[in-house]
């Protein structure tokens, strides 16, 4: 029998990795699958050939299939999640005129996103009293992590997202382009885009979304609800294929290969050096100066292919917080109900790798590594804290969105 074909589409960034590596290196032939990897530029192009069928599964953003069965996308079709793609893997990156006035104001050099957003907030006070005009910060969609984590921290650092500063929408590949260009000041991006701007000599990274939100959830793979309830068996195959994709990618032994095919022209197309940057955490904030960042990239380990129903409702939550959606059950209850933690525990069962038994934690609770049972195995998760010390207990999620909302 010939292997069954699933078109599968990906933006090209770092944590596209577990499904091109799931292809590239015999994980889905194993399991009978074939992956036709379809390169796209933008996340919208994701989102609607998604939505009409050209794609059966994607690389997606963390909160896209909230945003599709909220009915904030174009076209109306269910959406997904069965798998999370890893955690972390994003940074903030500034232009270099920009940076040189945040270090004036005191921004240390090791990301630290408390005193960072200080700084900051500093530099764009002066410059209002000198009437510049507003920063202008790039992220890759509005309902996207990215999105989510720039605006949390600057609200948290004393900064308004929607009055101090220009948060406008730029394509992942696009966004060193456009610092460069002076379209933008800054951006929040997943990597290799940060070290690319460090690498062109048109940017700094100040600070990273695993800075602001250990092991933060980013990426997803997003289906169909029709095409998941059509094809459950081809939808379990390739859970299990990406998830031994995202133990392999996490292996230190492998990281070279899995750069050198990231690399591909028919990939990212980005130099595997700078790849390798952000898969071994040894990232450069600053040309020339490497600073490791432990768990930067976390494409397997601490459940990070887990779909937790707490990172739905808390991507939810900033929905809410930032006028994107009305805070009401039925709308918590859809946002909750678009991460399928059951189809991946179902799809895992009896590979002998663990998976947690609860389908929701607190997050940020956890300030160090902390062993949890689990059905087949132990595992470890954590640490998840938020910079500014707060937790997300999805339980309190009306009194979560009402304190946000007065902040």
């Amino acid at each position: 029998m010939g292997l069954t074909q699933i078109s599968a589409g990906y933006v090209p960034l770092l944590d596209s990795a577990v499904l091109l590596a799931a292809e590239e290196f015999g994980f889905a032939e194993s399991e009978g699958l074939h992956l036709n990897l379809v390169r796209e530029t933008s996340w919208a192009n994701i989102r609607d050939r998604v939505a009409i069928g050209h794609l059966d599964v994607a690389h997606m953003l963390g909160p896209m299939p909230l945003s599709a069965n909220l009915g904030l996308t174009p076209l109306d079709a269910a959406v997904i999640a069965p798998m999370a793609l890893g955690l972390g893997g994003a940074a903030i990156t500034m232009s270099n005129a920009i940076w040189d006035k945040m270090a004036e104001a005191g921004a240390p050099e090791d990301g630290a996103p408390g005193p960072v957003g200080a700084a900051l907030r500093k530099v764009i006070a002066d410059r209002a009293r000198s009437g510049e005009p507003h920063l202008r910060l790039a992220v890759v969609h509005p309902e996207s992590a990215h999105n989510y984590a720039l605006r949390y921290w600057l609200a948290a650092s004393g900064i308004d997202p929607d009055r101090d500063v220009d948060i406008v929408i730029v394509p992942p590949p696009l966004q060193a382009d456009a610092l460069a260009a002076k379209r933008t000041d800054g951006f929040c991006v997943g990597e290799p885009f940060g070290s690319v701007a460090v690498a062109r000599g048109v940017g700094r990274i100040v600070t990273t979304k695993g800075q602001i939100w250990q092991m933060s959830p980013d990426k997803v793979l997003g289906t169909r609800l029709q095409w998941a309830e059509r094809f459950p068996e081809q939808l379990a195959a390739l859970l299990r294929a990406a998830t031994r994709a995202a133990r392999w990618c996490e292996d230190p032994a492998n990281h070279m290969a899995l750069a050198a095919m990231l690399a591909r022209e028919d990939r990212l197309g980005i130099d595997a050096d700078l790849i390798l940057r952000a898969v071994t955490g040894k990232l450069q904030f600053e040309p020339g100066v490497e600073r490791f960042m432990p768990d930067f990239f976390v494409p397997y380990s601490r459940a990070a292919n887990f779909p937790w129903v707490s990172h739905a409702l808390w991507f939810y939550s900033q929905m809410v917080r930032w006028g994107q959606v009305a805070h009401k059950p039925q709308n918590a209850q859809k946002a909750a109900a678009s991460y399928r933690p059951d189809l991946y525990r179902a799809a895992l069962s009896g590979m002998g790798m663990p998976v947690p038994g609860a389908s929701s934690k607190i997050e940020g609770a956890l300030r160090e590594p902390t062993e949890v049972g689990a059905i087949g195995g132990h595992l470890t998760l954590g640490p998840d804290g938020f910079f500014d010390g707060t937790d997300f207990d999805p339980d309190t999620l009306d009194a979560y969105i009402a304190a946000q909302r007065g902040s």
